[in-house]
């Protein structure tokens, strides 16, 4: 029962906690439609799967061990992050684009929050070290694996309200005229996040 309030606590800090994935979801939400907003959520979730299976399967010790192998993950988040938010800054959208993306945002959406978080050092961080430090070495598999389902069902429920409020009718209304600097601003927290984790990365 310790175990399971460790992990409990531990998990609700760090969905909280702001990053790739809060913006991701925002942006989704108020600037395209709800459904966006929630796949993007569930997109995230999934991503968190593959975090705990690689390290249920030992890569996360690797992972953990090997400076170079971290370093070299972090830095391709950080490309991804950086390209994401870039196409968000210099995008020049007509009414003609925002509807095509509209209607791409079903599929794309969930890609989105998927790669947003699997390439998320944050993430890798967050789960090698719950799972190294937190559970024991006796915890039982089907435990372990019980933990990590609750985590991405925890990403899922908090990602999918925070994708509720930024896609109510009167918040996407009251910004509907300014959501062009809207999406500039989000694609600039992408790549402050994407610059902040290279220039980690290059200092060590």
């Amino acid at each position: 029962m310790t175990e399971w309030l460790a992990v409990i606590t531990i998990t609700v800090f760090a969905v909280l906690s702001p990053g790739p994935d809060f913006a991701m979801v925002s942006r989704n939400s108020l600037l395209l439609n709800r459904r966006a907003g929630v796949l993007t959520a569930v997109g995230i979730s999934v991503g968190v799967l593959v975090h705990v299976a690689y390290t249920l399967l030992g890569v996360g010790l690797l992972i953990r061990e090997s400076p170079t192998l971290f370093h070299a993950l972090k830095l391709l988040g950080a490309c991804y992050l950086v390209w994401l938010g870039a196409r968000m800054v210099f995008s020049r959208k007509t009414g003609e684009t925002v509807e095509a993306e509209r209607s791409l945002a079903d599929h794309a959406a969930l890609r989105t929050g998927f790669f947003t978080n699997v390439l998320n050092p944050k993430t890798t961080v967050f789960i090698v070290s719950l799972f190294l430090q937190v559970v024991g070495p006796s915890t039982s598999l089907a435990t372990q694996i019980g933990y990590g389902i609750f985590i991405a069902l925890a990403h899922a429920a908090w990602f999918s309200a925070v994708a509720l409020f930024f896609s109510s009718p009167s918040i996407q209304k009251r910004l509907m005229s300014v959501r062009h600097w809207i999406d500039r601003g989000f694609g600039t927290v992408l790549v402050g996040f994407g610059l902040f984790l290279a220039t980690a990365s290059a200092g060590r």
